[in-house]
C-alpha cells in the first residue's frame, strides 16, 4: 500500500519501549495517505491511532486559526499557542491550511482526495455535502478512498442537528445514571468518554474497510456517532436492562460502582487511604479480612439482595486500617483488590515505568510537549510519535511539494 514519496510517520531513530529500533517502513498503515478534516476530539483521535499506527495524517484546517480545538481549554495551560488537548490529540499530523470556499484551494482539496486512502470528517450531517465534498462527490473523485464520517446523532431523525458535544450525548444514553451513589442523581463520567469511544469505532470501521479494498479495489464509507458509540459503550448493562422487563438500573447507596453488581464491589476507605475491591465469595472475604460480621450474608444470592448492608459493613470495617495492611490479607488469598492511586503514585510505580506510556513531542520551534504514548505493540515494539501537534498552515509547502507537484 505504499506510495512513492510519501514520508513516514515515526521519526528519525524512533526506539520500542524495548529500546530496539522501530523499522519505519514495517509499520502496518506506512504508505497510507489519510485526510483529517476533523475538529475536536472523536474524529481527530481516529486519525491519531493511525497516524500512531504508520499512516501519513494531514490535518486540513482553516487559515484563520484552524480547528477550533486549539482553543479548548481543559485548563488554564497553553503550551506554545494551543491548547494541552489539541496537542495531546494532534500529534504527529501535518497541517494543510486552506480555505474550502474558496475554488483554488477547494481544487488543490480535490486533487489531494485523489490520492488519499482515507478521509475523516465530522461536520453536521449536510455540510459536506454543500462544500462539494460529500460521500457521493468524492467518490466519484476517488472511488478507493475510505471516507469516514462522524456525527453526534448519526445521519437522520429528529436529532441530526443538535450539537454533537461529549456530555451531551452521555446525558442522552443513559449513561450518567450508572455512576456515582444512589442519592447522587445523575453522574457523568469525567472523560470525554463518548468522543474517545466513536474515535475508537472509526478506526475499527475504517480498516475493515481498507482490507475489503485490498480485495475489492473500492473503497466505502464508514459512519459513527457519539450517541451509538456510548450506547454500544453500555452494551453489557443494556442486554441485562433488554431483557429483564426494562427495570431501570439500581445503583448502590453505599460505594457504588457498577449499578448491577452485587457486593463487595466498590471502592472503601482506609486509614490512610481507598483500595478497590472487585468481586468474589462472601465466605473467602470475610476470612481474610478476619470479619465475621458477613457470615449472615453468605451465598450469591445476598450479595445482591443485600448489597449495601454488605458493603455498610465492609465500609466500616475497613477504615480502621492502613490500606498495605488489607491488600495484604486479600492479595495473600488472591482475592480481586488495588490500591487506588493517584496519578503521581502511578507515574512513579515501576509498574507504570516499565510500560513506557509516556514520551516527549517537539515543534519544529523547541516547544516540547510530555504526553501518552500509542498504547499498542506491534510485533513487539511500540510506536514513537516525536513530532508534536503541527502550528495551522506548517506544512502546506511540504503537502503541495509531495502530492500536488
Amino acid at each position: 500500500m505504499s506510495a512513492p514519496g510519501r514520508s513516514q510517520a515515526l521519526g528519525p531513530g524512533a526506539r520500542s519501549a524495548e529500546g530496539s529500533p522501530v523499522n519505519e517502513s514495517a509499520a502496518p498503515l506506512h504508505g497510507l495517505l489519510v485526510l483529517d478534516f476533523s475538529q475536536f476530539l472523536a474524529g481527530p483521535s481516529a486519525a491519531l491511532r493511525l497516524a500512531d499506527l504508520g499512516a501519513t495524517v494531514v490535518k486540513v484546517e482553516r487559515p484563520d486559526g484552524g480547528d477550533l480545538c486549539r482553543q479548548l481549554y481543559i485548563s488554564n495551560l497553553e503550551i506554545d499557542g494551543d491548547s494541552t488537548l489539541f496537542h495531546t490529540i494532534n500529534r504527529n499530523k501535518r497541517s494543510y491550511a486552506v480555505d474550502l470556499k474558496k475554488p483554488a484551494d477547494l481544487e488543490k482539496v480535490k486533487r489531494l482526495i485523489a490520492r488519499a486512502d482515507v478521509m475523516i470528517e465530522n461536520f453536521r450531517p449536510g455540510v459536506m455535502e454543500r462544500i462539494g465534498l460529500g460521500f457521493d462527490a468524492v467518490r466519484a473523485i476517488n472511488p478507493r478512498l475510505v471516507y469516514g464520517s462522524v456525527t453526534g446523532y448519526g445521519p437522520r431523525g429528529p436529532w441530526i442537528d443538535l450539537p454533537g458535544q461529549d456530555l451531551l450525548a452521555q446525558a442522552r444514553s443513559g449513561l450518567v445514571w450508572l455512576n456515582g451513589d444512589a442519592a447522587q442523581g445523575p453522574v457523568p463520567v469525567g472523560l470525554a468518554v463518548a468522543d474517545l469511544m466513536t474515535g475508537a469505532h472509526l478506526v475499527q470501521g475504517l480498516l475493515a474497510c481498507l482490507l475489503r479494498r485490498a480485495a475489492s479495489g473500492l473503497g466505502g464509507q464508514v459512519e459513527v456517532s457519539l450517541l451509538e458509540s456510548i450506547v454500544d459503550f453500555q452494551f453489557e448493562v443494556l442486554t441485562t436492562h433488554l431483557n429483564d422487563g426494562g427495570l431501570e438500573p439500581r445503583r448502590s447507596d453505599v460505594n457504588n460502582a457498577h449499578a448491577y453488581l452485587g457486593a463487595p464491589y466498590g471502592l472503601y476507605e482506609t486509614r490512610d487511604g481507598h483500595i478497590a475491591i472487585a468481586m468474589g465469595a462472601l465466605e473467602k472475604l470475610a476470612r481474610a479480612l478476619d470479619c465475621p460480621a458477613l457470615e449472615p450474608y453468605f451465598g450469591a444470592a445476598a450479595a445482591f439482595e443485600q448489597r449495601d448492608a454488605i458493603k455498610a459493613l465492609l465500609r466500616e470495617h475497613l477504615r480502621h486500617e492502613t490500606s498495605r495492611h488489607w491488600l495484604d490479607r486479600l492479595e495473600a488469598v488472591d482475592y480481586w483488590c488495588a490500591p487506588v492511586m493517584t496519578w503521581g503514585e502511578l507515574l512513579a510505580h515501576e509498574g507504570f515505568r516499565v510500560l513506557d506510556m509516556v514520551q516527549d513531542v517537539v515543534r519544529d520551534g523547541g516547544a516540547r510537549v510530555r504526553t501518552t504514548r500509542c498504547p499498542i505493540r506491534i510485533d513487539g515494539a511500540r510506536p514513537l510519535s516525536p513530532r508534536a501537534a503541527p502550528v495551522v498552515g506548517e506544512h502546506n509547502a511540504w503537502v503541495e511539494k509531495e502530492f500536488l507537484a
